[in-house]
């Protein structure tokens, strides 16, 4: 019963304390926060990057079907057996336009042909 009324009582005293908001004159100072008219943080790049010529080295998430699709998708045919490299990108023998060629697919889902 004493440990109720206790914490009622430091309740009450330190609402108290805080004082009447009634009686304040302006805004409450705050900590200082900067208005900046630009972004901090670049925005995420969503541009196709699939007609790009250069490849990114890098982790590759991308499965072999996942890299094969990138590949057809671009207008490639007759894809052979795909091998990733150790720097990420994926790698295959190809035909378009009748033509073979080698076609490449980096982690970005650029597709180069070579």
């Amino acid at each position: 019963m004493i440990k109720p009324l206790l914490t009622l009582a430091a309740t009450a005293a330190l609402l108290a304390a805080c004082g009447n908001n009634n009686e304040a004159t302006g805004p409450v100072d705050g900590p200082a926060v900067s208005t900046s008219e630009t972004p901090r943080n670049p925005a995420v790049d969503t541009a196709d990057t699939s007609q790009q010529a250069a490849l990114t080295p890098g982790a590759n998430s991308f499965t072999e079907a996942q890299a094969r699709s990138a590949i057809e998708k671009q207008g490639y045919s007759d894809i052979g057996a795909l091998s990733q490299s150790e720097t990420g990108i994926w790698a295959a023998a190809a035909t378009r336009d009748g033509k073979p060629v080698t076609v490449s697919v980096d982690y970005k889902g650029v597709v180069t042909a070579q």
